[in-house]
């Protein structure tokens, strides 16, 4: 029989208070501090929620000290080579990979709920064509709830996956639609003998003025891209997701957050300040000067590891992230399929990884190039602008929120969230009598 495993916490002058401590399949032990408040009248202060696990989760796990990043136990790396993005989002959802028929049902499922309802290309009207595409985003995404209104009712298992489907269907054609407008080119509906990945291309690229047939090399990049996208745990804008969800907000409302949360510059647009970083060194006989330059600015700063070069190093994973050998194939696969080896901004950034990676510096502080440095170069490729970015990764990311939305409302112990604070602004005081 094993014994129950208590964490003791003792307070100066009062008596010591056990707490169970909770054993997960991988990862950290937690400490049960659900009680903390009622038994000691104190509460922990955690900013940033670095060291509290807010949830209970089957969906994905990530250990940034090791390289590891499970998608409901399966390895990311097998999942990139053996699987599609599709194949994926029905794991994260069920939590199984599909077979044959479940694969073709899902694909059809999906495929029949891509189209938006013709109202909803009015809303595109009601911004400003240099609007950001992420601001236009949360406002189209948001608005889904208006269309369908039986989203607000998720007490069953069904009208769950109808929304999942939904929203996941709808969102290549949102975020080609936000392009689409920005630059004055007429919508693009979806096309039924086209896949998932190639419709979005379809539907950002293709004018009505000619045939569009999209370059599977690059769907196949893209789609991995997707995939390795698709959930990344309990980061800043999935815990957005189960915030606004634990409210009862519908899913449409919950993925709007999120998006609003991803389009802030510490989350989803590091892959646009890599580019940006690229284009201001902008020849490779500048990237030894910005090297050094990082390294003499880190010499300089209080903590020397808080320094970055965009696109190198990685706050969580601090070792190894075992998405980056894969993004940088799928770079590399599509640099070389549109003949862009030599082009000046690519052998620029080429020339920047070499150096990097030889570096001393940058070797001892792990300072590798990163899943945003591969990405901002495999979407510049693309021909998707750097404004677009942020809404690439939340296409792939919404069947990583959905999943998490859902599994949240199926938790008996979830509840309404309500984080503490620790007040520190002015003592009780009276308003002066005005003279």
């Amino acid at each position: 029989m094993t014994t129950e495993r208590k964490a003791t916490l003792t307070v100066t002058g009062e008596a010591p208070v056990h707490f169970s401590v909770l054993t997960p399949t991988q990862g950290r032990d937690c400490l049960d501090i659900r009680t903390l408040g009622a038994r000691t009248g104190c509460f922990a202060y955690d900013s940033g929620f670095e060291s509290t696990a807010s949830c209970k989760s089957k969906i994905t796990f990530l250990d940034g000290d090791q390289g590891q990043l499970l998608y409901r136990g399966y390895p990311i790396e097998q999942l990139a080579e053996q699987c599609d993005f599709l194949e994926v989002a029905h794991l994260l959802k069920n939590g199984e990979l599909p077979n044959v028929g479940q694969k073709e049902r899902f694909e059809f499922t999906i495929r029949r709920h891509m189209p938006v309802h013709e109202q909803m290309v009015k809303l595109y009207q009601g911004f400003r064509r240099d609007a950001h595409p992420m601001a236009v985003m949360v406002g189209v995404v948001g608005a889904l709830s208006a269309f369908h209104h039986e989203a607000a009712d998720f007490s069953d298992a069904e009208q769950r996956s109808l929304s999942f489907h939904r929203i996941v269907a709808k969102m290549p054609a949102i975020v080609a639609m936000a392009y689409k407008y920005t630059i004055g080119d007429p919508f693009m509906n979806p096309r039924r003998d086209l896949g998932y990945t190639a419709n979005f291309l379809h539907m950002m690229f293709a004018t009505p003025c000619e045939e569009y047939r999209p370059n599977p090399v690059l769907v196949r990049a893209l789609d991995r891209m997707f995939l390795l996208n698709a959930d990344n745990g309990q980061d800043a804008s999935t815990a957005t997701v189960r915030m606004a969800g634990s409210s009862g907000a519908n899913p449409f409302a919950c993925v709007s957050a999120a998006i609003a949360c991803l389009s802030g510059p510490a989350h989803g647009s590091a892959s646009e300040a890599c580019l940006a970083m690229l284009t201001e060194i902008g020849d490779v006989s500048r990237v030894a000067e910005f090297v050094s330059r990082a390294r003499a600015r880190a010499r300089t700063e209080a903590d020397a590891g808080t320094f970055r070069l965009a696109g190198f190093g990685h706050r969580v994973y601090r070792n190894f992230d075992p998405r980056v050998d894969l993004m940088r194939e799928v770079c590399k696969d599509v640099l070389r399929e549109l003949d862009l080896e030599n082009d000046r901004l690519f052998r620029l950034a080429m020339a920047l990884e070499k150096m990097a990676l030889e570096d001393r510096y940058f070797v001892d502080k792990k300072l590798y190039p990163n899943m945003d440095f591969y990405s901002a170069l495999t979407l510049k490729a693309l021909g998707i602008p750097a404004s677009m970015f942020a809404c690439v990764y939340a296409l792939a990311r919404t069947v990583g929120w959905m999943a998490q939305w859902e599994e949240m409302l199926v938790d008996p112990e979830y509840k309404i969230a309500r984080p503490r604070q620790l007040y520190t602004g002015m003592d009780r005081r009276q308003v002066a009598t005005l003279r």
